[in-house]
């Protein structure tokens, strides 16, 4: 049987998700968690067999969870289910330590594929992401430059494209540095 971690902000997401799962014979809702610091404290206190992880969840985001619980569990798969484009964040999501990247868009067989997959070891791609790689391996010319960017760098970016507060944030992160919160270079 397949444990999985569900770490998904909107509930009403999360009911869908186990509801794809419950015609599985194989695969079960061990758990969920509502934003990533209650996946931290969950994932900390018992063994899943993968966690399903959203990129885009108040506080923290997806990526830096990330980054943390395969810290405090290497071996963990991580798929991440998100709501962004493949091309954007799938790359950033493997570099960060995820097993497979999944968009919301995808077909729910798609979802127990990635599923079964990634808790076996392996690494899931969608058939259109693998595509999009292998036509862009190795030419520069025609990918946009953010994919260029580091990860802090292409979070800044996206920060002053959605018109966060540079002043309340760089209080908030001088704020996680004293509270021994903050980790350099994470985020999407």
């Amino acid at each position: 049987m397949i444990n999985v971690l569900f770490v998904e902000d909107h509930a009403i997401v999360r009911e869908g998700l186990k509801q794809i799962l419950a015609d599985t014979t194989d695969i079960v809702v061990a758990d969920e968690a509502g934003d990533g610091e209650e996946a931290l404290a969950k994932v900390g206190k018992r063994d899943f067999d993968i966690a399903v992880l959203d990129i885009s969840m108040p506080g923290r985001s997806g990526l830096e969870i990330l980054k943390e619980l395969k810290t405090i569990r290497p071996a963990l798969p991580v798929l991440i289910l998100s709501m962004y484009p493949e091309e954007l964040y799938a790359v950033r999501a493997f570099k960060s330590g995820a097993s497979g990247y999944l968009s919301k868009e995808s077909a729910p067989t798609e979802l127990i594929t990635a599923i079964r997959k990634v808790s076996s070891g392996g690494k899931y791609v969608s058939p259109s992401l693998a595509e999009s790689l292998a036509l862009n391996l190795g030419d520069d010319n025609g990918k946009p430059l953010h994919n260029k960017l580091s990860s802090r760098e292409y979070q800044i970016l996206c920060m002053i494209a959605s018109g966060k507060n540079r002043k309340r944030d760089r209080i908030r992160t001088q704020s996680e540095r004293k509270n021994g919160q903050y980790l350099p270079g994470t985020g999407p």
